[in-house]
């Protein structure tokens, strides 16, 4: 892995701090015209487009694109019982979670007579996408659709990649966890045309309001092609693992969570921040043994560990360590340090945070309970991962009597006057004509 060393002089702040730190090219602009053919395609040919580019990329000729519910409750059926128990376990876990994020329906008495509240309403209809490329994410369903439906979305339906050697149908462990979760309506679908397919709707699939769900850059490009037309979780990049680590941290537990992002594509990024050049160079002793031993070298971790996007920087202290990992903002952050909890609670930019040895970003991405649809690309400075509060929208609800808008009637006024809006204070002023209570305070300006 490269290093780049920060110690000794004072660390630049904000972009110019962000710029010096590793990051993978993922260039979405440059992907939206690739995508926008594909996307007007499906929004003109519907379902008979989805069933060409089903050929075209993935390499089978389907009959229909959605799923048949008895291929979702075969896939259940034929489910090795341990990764059925391993699904509703993370199942229950992240239903535990996401079920304490609802948001209640809360009034504010703002004057006697004036009240707001803030209802939460779902989206009507959701899509979610569970990637099928290098690897099959049943988990990624379940990280979409629990909190969707502990939001209270009345319809949602899923799209996966449809895979040849299974017929043309997703990956049947995405089917059995559907099946798990009460999802019926599944389609056979990928990339962009996925996207398209529930943003413009189609003859077997109805268009929702909302597509989340992890991707490559084709799925990424689509949301941000239909931005405006539907709501997206984000546009999201090559996963991301930073960890901040002093002395106190195994280099073995290091190395191994390194390339356990490393394994999922050649554009993953891991990066290591630490103070210890001692841990960075066991670390790196550490590496060669345990990617010797596992899948994927050269394909995926290799490519990763040693791209553009994955480094060991070295600082001076646990302190600027802080600094530079705040500036990163990591889909993925381990604390590693001597205090990991009170360190980790002095951390602003990341998606998550798994504190000390015990709490590796696996644990995360299977059975902690948190979600792992997480931002990336640095979007962490600004953005939330998926949860409960993605799925609703909240709505204020206005309600005053005639004698609370009198009593503020003449605030308002001036204020429409002064942005130069007179139409809006006579929209107050309509409602009190030849009223004498607006007598008292009330200014009418001049020539009016």
């Amino acid at each position: 892995m490269a290093r780049i060393d920060l110690r000794g002089d004072a660390l630049p702040e904000g972009p110019a701090l962000r710029d010096l730190l590793p990051r993978a090219d993922f260039d979405v602009s440059a992907a939206l015209e690739k995508v926008r053919p594909i996307c007007e395609a499906v929004h003109h040919r519907g379902d008979a487009a989805l069933i060409d580019y089903a050929e075209k990329f993935d390499g089978v000729r389907l009959e229909s694109v959605r799923v048949p519910a008895q291929a979702l409750a075969d896939a259940l059926e034929q489910l090795d019982p341990d990764v059925r128990a391993a699904l509703e376990e993370s199942i229950r876990r992240t239903r535990l979670v996401h079920r304490e994020q609802r948001r209640t329906t809360h009034t504010t008495q703002v004057v006697p007579g004036g009240s707001v509240t803030e209802k939460w309403v779902p989206v009507d209809r959701v899509g979610l996408y569970a990637p099928g490329g290098r690897s099959v994410y049943p988990s990624s369903v379940i990280m979409n659709a629990v909190p969707a439906q502990e939001a209270g979305v009345p319809s949602m339906a899923l799209a996966s990649p449809a895979q040849k050697e299974f017929g043309g149908l997703p990956h049947p462990t995405i089917l059995a966890a559907c099946a798990l979760l009460g999802i019926d309506e599944v389609y056979a679908a990928g990339g962009a045309t996925a996207v398209a397919m529930f943003a413009h709707g189609t003859e077997s699939c109805p268009a929702a309001g909302m597509v989340t769900g992890p991707g490559n850059i084709w799925v990424a490009a689509a949301k941000r092609y239909f931005t405006g037309r539907i709501g997206i979780d984000a546009e999201a990049g090559p996963t991301e693992i930073a960890v901040l680590a002093d002395d106190t941290a195994d280099p073995a537990h290091i190395a191994a969570d390194l390339i356990s992002q490393a394994e999922h594509d050649p554009l993953a990024a891991a990066v290591l921040v630490t103070d210890s050049p001692a841990l960075a160079d066991a670390v790196e002793k550490e590496l060669e043994p345990q990617i010797a031993a596992t899948k994927h070298i050269g394909d995926r971790i290799v490519p990763a560990l040693s791209g553009r996007q994955s480094a060991i920087v070295l600082v001076d202290d646990v302190e600027a360590g802080l600094k530079v990992v705040d500036a990163y903002g990591a889909e993925h952050l381990e604390i590693q340090t001597a205090d990991a909890a009170a360190v980790a609670d002095r951390v602003r930019n990341a998606g998550a945070i798994f504190v000390g040895p015990w709490a590796p970003v696996s644990l995360g991405d299977y059975a902690a309970g948190s979600n792992h649809v997480l931002p990336t690309g640095g979007c962490a400075c600004h953005s939330s991962g998926l949860s409960v509060q993605s799925f609703l929208r909240g709505i204020h609800i206005v309600d005053y009597t005639k004698d609370a808008l009198a009593d503020v009637a003449h605030h308002v006024v001036t204020l429409a006057e002064a942005e130069d809006l007179p139409a809006h204070g006579a929209a107050v002023k309509a409602r009190f004509v030849g009223d004498e209570q607006m007598s008292r305070g009330w200014k009418v300006p001049e020539g009016k």
